[in-house]
């Protein structure tokens, strides 16, 4: 008999093609841009599908990496993934064939994770990967197991794979999280709509992506309602049925188009902005001096006033919604850089994402990090350009916005990772009058 083919429970990541932005700063941006749909939203709502086994259609879903990886982890499992139109997603999941989320969906991207709870709740079962993610600091999520638990699963961890199973079906309980989790809260409640019996989940995120995720899984027929600002309740269903959704703009794209205008001092019109849900964003840069005017849907900016006199020095610190996103603290940073005086900023949600100042500083920026979650920016600074490397995604899409404002030439390596959440970012920006290339890395001459 011949020996069976060894198997190795580790992951030995693909080499992914590296990608560079090759920058020329100094121009002011002008014109419009349109918004696309938000990442955080739609992963969530990609995954949700897997509650019912009639087809679900999404619109506006964003173009960008993690999407395709959700996409094809789902046709893994045997769900019926269709791609009719830009921006249009179709999804159908009957008999999933295979209940295993392995460690590669989730070294690519962390929101794999999300699969537990509805995956879980509708097949009884379920071995899903420890995920992976940028690297911004320690996002555990012991909480998402301890949630499963809480509505009788029965959870073991080995060699890097949880193994869940739910005997029967899940029951309806009270999960209560030590503090807020926003994807903790979305895998309660995605388990809790087909669990048997009644679930509370508090304190529950407030975020907005989440309540897109409700009024999806009410279009499917779930009972879920917000029944306070920090409180979700759940009443189980034994089946869901198909739905149609949009989704919702994102908020964090829109956030870094703001800056991109404020500090290359132009003026940009953001269409189909969710300019209701930034809030906390919108009054930290109108008291950085920033103009912004809200629409219906559309933020217009007007960073014109940029060189008569610069912006203010302001403190922010980063909290759950409705505070400052900490998606939004690295644009928020590249701002306070052309601010007059110190700004004091406190990462109060992961503990390395302010790492990335450092390559913000090989810039010119006056940054001195106090610790792990605080750091003070003294402006204005002339920034200069450079070569920096990328080390998540929201710094990566922060260190473009640098460079637009910097005097010379910047070479940001790791582009890849800025399109794991942005749409066709060098394309927009390029249509604002950028001047910006994306490059496969070691390219040295781009003349014809």
């Amino acid at each position: 008999m011949a020996d069976a083919r060894p198997f190795h429970w580790e992951f030995r990541p693909e080499p992914v093609p590296r990608e560079i932005f090759r920058i020329e700063g100094g121009s002011p941006l002008r014109g419009t841009v349109q918004v696309s749909g938000a990442k955080n939203a739609a992963l969530k709502i990609l995954a949700a599908a897997t509650l019912t086994g009639e087809r679900c259609r999404f619109t506006n879903v964003p173009e960008i990496e993690d999407v395709r990886v959700m996409a094809e982890t789902l046709r893994d499992l045997g769900v019926v993934v269709d791609h009719p139109a830009q921006n249009v997603y179709e999804v159908a999941s009957g008999d999933v064939d295979w209940l295993f989320v392995p460690l590669e969906a989730a070294a690519r991207m962390r929101a794999s994770f999300i699969l537990l709870g509805p995956l879980l709740t509708r097949f009884g079962r379920v071995i899903i990967s420890n995920p992976g993610g940028d690297r911004i600091g320690r996002r555990p999520v012991n909480l998402h197991v301890d949630a499963m638990r809480a509505l009788g699963a029965e959870i073991e961890y080995r060699n890097g794979y949880y193994f869940a199973r739910a005997p029967g079906r899940l029951r309806g309980g009270e999960v209560r999280f030590p503090f807020v989790s926003v994807m903790g809260t979305e895998n309660a409640m995605l388990a809790a709509t087909l669990a048997d019996g009644h679930t509370v989940i508090r304190p529950a995120a407030r975020e907005p992506e989440i309540d897109d995720l409700i009024e999806f899984l009410q279009k499917m027929g779930a009972e879920v309602q917000r029944t306070t600002p920090d409180t979700i309740e759940v009443e189980g269903r034994k089946r869901l049925r198909g739905a149609d959704h949009r989704v919702i703009a994102d908020r964090i794209e829109a956030g870094t188009f703001v800056v991109a205008a404020a500090v290359t001092g132009g003026r940009v019109t953001l269409e189909g902005a969710p300019c209701d849900v930034l809030g906390a964003f919108i009054e930290t840069a109108g008291s950085a001096g920033l103009g912004l005017s809200c629409g219906r849907d559309t933020i217009e900016v007007d960073g014109t006033t940029f060189e008569a006199g610069g912006y203010r020095a302001v403190d922010i610190e980063t909290a759950p919604y409705p505070g400052l996103a900490t998606d939004l603290q690295p644009p928020t940073c590249v701002l306070l850089t052309q601010a007059v005086g110190t700004s004091h900023v406190h990462e109060a949600i992961f503990e390395d994402r302010l790492e990335w100042l450092a390559e913000l500083r090989r810039m010119g920026a006056g940054v001195e990090l106090t610790d792990a979650h605080h750091a003070t920016i003294s402006g204005p600074t002339r920034l200069r350009g450079a070569e920096v490397e990328i080390g998540d995604l929201r710094a990566g899409a922060s260190l473009i916005l640098a460079a637009l404002a910097a005097e010379g030439t910047t070479t940001i390596h790791g582009a890849h990772h800025v399109h794991r959440g942005y749409e066709n970012i060098e394309r927009k920006f390029l249509d604002l009058g950028a001047r910006i290339e994306r490059l496969a890395e070691g390219t040295t001459d781009t003349s014809p």
